[in-house]
C-alpha cells in the first residue's frame, strides 16, 4: 500500500511540477485558456463618416437601428419561470407574426426558427429583414410580446430628405463580409467613390471578468477609442436643392418625361448648389432604383441643341465677325448636298443677326460659321472645354465629343446637333458668359474633415479654369441672350422673371435613335433652357434639360421646362437674398439691425417705418431671437419675425413665402404641412387660434408661375414644337 499510494503521489508530483514549468496541459496553453475563459472583449462601433450639405445640415449620417434575433435553445430559459420564457416556445405563432413586420415569408422564418432541433443552436438572425430595424418596427414587434424574440443596437444609414440628389449622393448599405463579419459599404455615387475616407475604424475594450461575465476586483478596462469616418461638406445648398426636387416632381407628374437633369452654379466661384435628375430614388429604401447608376449631370451625354448658339455667338464675336444689324435670307441653307432649315423651315424672309439669335435661326449660325471659319469655331469650343472633362470632383466624368470631321458636321455643331456635351460642361462654359469672361471650374466638395482630430483632410476652393472670351464678348453674349427672353421675336419670353431680368437661351433638340439617325415626332425631342439671373450681374446659372415629356394637345415643350427654371431661379435668388432689380435700381433694401434685448414693440415700430412688416412669434416683451438674422437685405413689405416670451398664436400666413413659414414654426413648435411651392394662399387654422403642436396647419402655396400667360402663346415661334432638321 506504502509503495501504491507512493508511486501515485510520486505522478501527481510530477505532473504538477510538468505544468508548473511548462505552462500547458493535454498541450494546450493554460495561461492562453485562462484569458480566453475570463478575458472579455467588446467591440466599439465607429460611426460611418456624414454627408452635409454647406450649412452642415445632413444628407447621409449614422442612426441608430435594431437587429432582431431569435433564442432558441432551452438553456436560456433555466431557472425562468414559465410565463417568462427566454427561448421560441410556439415556433408557428413567432413565424406568423414576424411575417406581418419583417420582409420574409412565414415559411422562410419558419425554416430559421426550425434550427431549434440542432442542440449546437443557440440564437438565429434574419439576415437584411431583420437588420436596421427603426425604433419603431423595433416597438411594434416588442409589443407582440413573443418569448425569444430579442433586438440588439446597431446602426444603419439614414437618408433624412429621402429623394435629395440621390444620384449625386448614392447610397450605402450592410454588406456581410468573407468573414462572416457585416460592414457598411457604399453602393454608388459619393457614398462609393469616397468610401475608404467615410469608413471608420471600430474600436474595442477588453477587460477580465468572472465566469458570469462581471468585471473582476482590480481589473482595468483597456480601450481603444474607435475612429470615425470622415465628415463630408458638400456646396449643396439644402434649400436650393429642395427647389429642384419639389419643381422636378411637379413636372414628372405632370408630363411623365423619359428623363431629366438640373444643375444650379454660382457662376463666380463655380460651386454646385443643387444638382438632381429623374428617374430618381429614394436612397434610404432604393425605391426606385432602377438599372440607371449613372449621375447623368456628369455621366451622360447628349446633343444640347440650340443652347449651344451661346458659344458660337461668343465664337464669332471673338473673332470680330458678329455684325448684329447685318441682314441675311433666313429659312435654309445648302453647303454641298445638304440642306439645313430654321425650325420655321419657310424662314421669316431678310432678317438681321440680332433677330435670327433672337428666334434660334440655324441658318443664322451657318452664316456665322462661314464667316469665322470652321477652325476658329471648333478652337473656340475647346476653349470653352467642350470635348475635355471638366475635372469636377465627381467620379466617371464623360468628355463629350466635337464632331470635328468635315463642313456639314461642324455646320450641324454650330447649332448643337451631331455633337455630344455633358450638363455639368454646359454650366462650366456658361460660368465664362456669366463671369466677365473667366470660366470657373466647377466642384462639389467644399471640405473633407476627421472629426476625431478636427483635421481638414481636403478643401475646396474657387478654381479659374481660363479666359476663353474678353470681358466684351461677355458682356454682348448676356445682352443678347437676354434679348431671347425681352424681345418680342424671343424664344425665350415664357422664362420671364417676375421680379429679375434673365438672360438665356432655349433649346429643342433631336434625340439620336441609335440607328444613325434621330427619333421623329413632336414628343420625341429634347427641350431645354441655360439660363442666369440677374442678367446684368448673373449670380445664379440654372441648365435644364427635359426629355420626351407628353405634351398635351396646344401645349410646347417650353412649357414643361419653363415650370422647373422659373420657380428654381426665382426663389433661389430670394433664398439667396438677391435683391429684385427694381430695388437694385432704387436702393431701397434695409439691412436689419440686431433686434436682441429690445421689446417688440420698439423693434416692430423701427420696422414698419422702414415698409417692413414685423410679426412677434409669443405674447410680446423682449426680443430674444430674429429672423432673417441681423445685417441681412430686407425689401419693403417683405416680413421680419421677433421671437418673443409667451404663448404665440398662428397668424394669417396668407402672402408669406415658404421660407418664412418655416422659421415661423421652428420658433413656435407649430406643425406645419406645406402644399406646392412659392406664397401662401390658404390655410387650415383660423388666424389668432393658440399653437397646438399636436393639430397641423395645412398651408396651400402657389407660386406666380402657375398663372396661364395664354396672351404670349400665340407670339412665342414654334421653335418648341418642331425637330430641327
Amino acid at each position: 500500500m506504502f509503495c501504491v499510494y507512493g508511486g501515485l503521489f510520486f505522478l501527481l508530483f510530477s505532473r504538477f511540477l510538468y505544468i508548473q514549468v511548462t505552462g500547458e496541459a493535454e498541450g494546450q496553453p493554460l495561461r492562453a485558456m485562462a484569458h480566453a475563459k475570463y478575458e472579455r472583449e467588446q467591440v466599439l462601433s465607429a460611426d460611418r463618416g456624414k454627408i452635409v450639405d454647406r450649412s452642415g445640415d445632413p444628407i447621409a449620417e449614422d442612426t441608430v437601428s435594431y437587429k432582431l434575433i431569435a433564442v432558441l435553445s432551452e438553456k436560456a430559459s433555466k431557472d425562468v419561470k414559465n410565463d417568462k420564457w427566454l427561448h421560441v416556445v410556439d415556433r408557428e405563432k413567432t413565424a406568423r407574426a414576424l411575417a406581418e413586420h419583417i420582409e420574409m415569408s412565414e415559411e422562410e422564418i419558419l425554416d430559421r426558427l426550425n434550427r431549434q432541433d440542432d442542440p449546437d443552436v443557440f440564437q438565429v438572425e434574419f439576415g437584411p429583414a431583420g437588420r436596421d430595424l427603426s425604433h419603431d418596427k423595433m416597438k411594434k414587434i416588442e409589443a407582440l410580446e413573443l418569448p425569444g424574440i430579442q433586438f440588439v443596437k446597431d446602426k444603419k444609414r439614414f437618408y433624412p430628405n429621402g429623394r435629395f440628389a440621390s444620384h449625386l449622393i448614392g447610397f450605402a448599405q450592410k454588406m456581410e463580409q468573407k468573414d462572416g463579419t457585416v460592414k457598411t459599404v457604399g453602393q454608388m455615387g459619393l457614398e462609393k467613390t469616397f468610401d475608404d475616407l467615410l469608413t471608420g475604424k471600430d474600436g474595442k475594450m477588453a477587460y477580465e471578468s468572472d465566469t458570469w461575465g462581471y468585471l473582476l476586483p482590480g481589473a482595468e478596462k483597456q480601450v481603444t477609442p474607435p475612429e470615425d469616418g470622415a465628415d463630408i461638406k458638400l456646396t449643396l445648398d439644402k434649400t436650393i436643392q429642395n427647389f429642384v426636387e419639389d419643381s422636378m416632381n411637379q413636372v414628372e407628374k405632370e408630363y411623365s418625361p423619359e428623363r431629366m437633369s438640373v444643375i444650379v452654379a454660382n457662376p463666380e466661384t463655380g460651386e454646385i448648389l443643387a444638382m438632381s435628375q429623374r428617374p430618381t430614388f429614394d436612397p434610404e429604401t432604393r425605391e426606385g432604383l432602377s438599372s440607371n447608376w449613372l449621375n447623368e449631370a456628369v455621366q451622360y451625354t447628349v446633343e444640347p441643341g440650340s443652347t449651344m448658339k451661346i458659344f458660337t455667338l461668343a465664337a464669332a464675336i471673338e473673332e470680330g465677325v458678329w455684325k448684329p444689324d447685318d441682314y441675311f435670307k433666313s429659312g435654309s441653307y445648302s453647303i454641298y448636298d445638304t440642306t439645313i432649315y430654321d425650325h420655321n423651315k419657310n424662314g421669316w424672309g431678310w432678317i438681321s443677326f440680332r433677330e435670327g439669335f433672337q428666334r434660334s435661326s440655324n441658318v443664322s449660325m451657318a452664316y456665322l460659321l462661314e464667316r469665322m471659319g470652321g477652325e476658329a469655331m471648333m478652337k473656340h469650343y475647346r476653349d470653352f472645354g467642350f470635348g475635355q472633362k471638366t475635372g469636377i470632383d465627381l467620379p466617371g466624368e464623360a468628355t463629350g465629343s466635337l464632331n470635328d470631321v468635315g463642313p456639314v458636321e461642324r455646320l450641324t455643331t454650330s447649332y448643337g446637333q451631331g455633337m455630344t456635351v455633358t450638363p455639368i460642361q454646359m454650366v462650366q462654359a456658361a460660368s465664362a458668359i456669366a463671369n466677365g469672361g473667366t470660366m470657373m471650374k466647377p466642384y462639389m466638395i467644399q471640405e473633407i474633415k476627421d472629426p476625431n482630430t478636427g483635421k481638414v483632410l481636403r478643401e475646396g476652393q474657387p478654381e479659374e479654369k481660363s479666359s476663353p472670351i474678353s470681358a466684351e464678348t461677355a458682356e454682348a453674349v448676356l445682352e443678347m441672350m437676354e434679348s431671347t427672353v425681352t424681345s418680342e421675336n424671343g424664344t425665350g419670353k415664357i422664362f420671364r422673371l417676375n421680379d429679375y431680368s434673365v438672360a438665356g437661351k432655349t433649346a429643342t433638340a433631336q434625340i439620336p435613335s441609335g440607328k444613325g439617325g434621330y427619333l421623329k415626332g413632336p414628343n420625341n425631342l429634347m427641350y431645354g433652357f441655360l439660363g442666369m439671373a440677374p442678367a446684368d450681374d448673373p449670380q445664379l446659372i440654372v441648365y435644364v434639360n427635359v426629355h420626351r415629356p407628353k405634351i398635351p394637345a396646344g401645349e410646347y415643350g417650353a412649357v414643361p421646362v419653363s415650370k422647373i427654371f422659373k420657380p428654381v431661379m426665382e426663389n433661389s435668388l430670394k433664398h439667396l437674398n438677391i435683391r429684385p432689380d427694381v430695388e437694385q435700381e432704387t436702393g431701397k433694401a434695409y439691412s436689419l439691425p440686431d433686434f436682441s434685448g429690445q421689446t417688440a414693440e420698439s423693434a416692430s415700430k423701427e420696422l414698419e417705418e422702414n415698409g417692413i412688416r414685423a410679426v412677434i412669434a409669443g405674447s410680446g416683451g423682449e426680443v430674444t431671437a430674429q429672423f432673417p438674422v441681423k445685417e441681412a437685405p430686407v425689401l419693403p413689405d417683405s416680413i421680419v419675425l421677433l421671437q418673443t416670451g409667451g404663448e404665440p398664436v398662428i397668424p394669417d400666413f396668407t402672402g408669406w413665402p415658404k421660407r418664412t413659414i418655416l422659421a415661423y414654426a421652428s420658433m413656435t413648435g407649430a406643425t406645419v404641412e406645406l402644399s406646392g411651392e412659392g406664397y401662401a394662399v390658404s390655410q387650415s387654422v383660423s388666424p389668432d387660434s393658440p399653437v397646438d403642436s399636436a393639430t397641423p396647419v395645412v398651408i396651400q402655396l402657389v407660386t406666380p408661375e402657375q398663372e396661364v400667360i395664354t396672351s404670349e402663346k400665340e407670339e412665342i415661334p414654334e421653335e418648341e414644337q418642331l425637330p430641327l432638321d
